[in-house]
């Protein structure tokens, strides 16, 4: 195990043991990622079956773009709010049923606070009501090879969230940055201002982890704490992904110093325990 990730172990020692974090859950998946040729440099539980949380919304976004490549969802255009994205629970922006948002506001407000309403109005949008839209979002996963992955609903909340790996979100992740190139700058949007409020993006490592910038964060109390994450420097690009951290304090620390690993390994690594 290298220094690095020597020190990742020994934060996520301490911050279990604090109190009033989600009850410890074993064992944290992980995986590292090179973006442009999609080999993996570091990984541990890269396959095991966890709730997506809200890194399902990254299909929902995929989905979303795609019909704005298509001309089907015209960026100019508005989302109405449907009587069951007004049901959803926080994280929400706060519509009411039949008030209407600006395309790009509502893909701002997935992407940047998690809005789980408007993620909700999105798939209704664009399938008619959120079970023909998981339908979508599944077929999508298996085009793009996450045969782990099975959603259920469009944001991700438990139950019925469905089950993905950190791998299966790292091939996402990388669909997303060399696919949809042009609309993932939304991910590393700082804030996003809604009716005289503003409301800061839910990932903490914009700004602190060199060319880090995107993509989600997630967390119901069944998922544990997760984060997808991706950072450029120079001409080279890493993912990383980490799911079922005890906190989001111990996600954060995890995903920077895979970060790292990622950045500075100067060679392949098998995963652990086949050394």
């Amino acid at each position: 195990m290298s220094s690095v990730m020597r020190i990742a172990a020994i934060g996520l020692s301490l911050f279990v043991a604090m109190p009033g974090l989600a009850a410890p859950r074993a064992p944290v998946s992980e995986i590292v990622m090179d973006a442009g040729t999609g080999q993996v440099i570091e990984e541990d539980n890269a396959d095991r079956a966890r709730p997506p949380a809200s890194l399902a919304k990254m299909m929902t976004l995929l989905l979303a773009f795609e019909a704005i490549d298509a001309g089907t969802l015209k960026p100019g255009g508005s989302i109405r709010m449907t009587a069951a994205g007004e049901r959803q629970p926080p994280s929400r922006l706060g519509l009411r049923r039949g008030r209407s948002i600006p395309v790009d506001a509502a893909l701002r407000a997935v992407a940047v606070i998690s809005a789980n309403d408007v993620a909700v109005a999105i798939g209704d949008h664009l399938a008619g009501n959120e079970r023909a839209f998981v339908a979508r979002m599944n077929a999508r996963a298996r085009e793009l090879g996450m045969s782990s992955t099975r959603f259920g609903n469009a944001t991700g909340l438990a139950p019925g969230a469905g089950r993905t790996t950190a791998r299966d979100i790292a091939v996402l992740a990388r669909h997303l940055i060399r696919a949809e190139a042009r609309h993932y700058k939304l991910f590393r949007t700082r804030s996003i201002t809604w009716e005289r409020q503003t409301r800061p993006n839910h990932n903490k490592l914009l700004g602190k982890v060199e060319g880090l910038d995107g993509l989600k964060t997630g967390y119901t109390v069944e998922a544990g704490f997760n984060l997808a994450a991706s950072a450029r420097r120079g001409a080279r690009r890493v993912i990383v992904v980490v799911m079922g951290a005890p906190s989001g304090a111990a996600r954060d620390l995890l995903v920077a110093n895979l970060m790292e690993v990622g950045f500075t390994e100067p060679r392949l690594r098998r995963p652990r325990g086949q050394r």
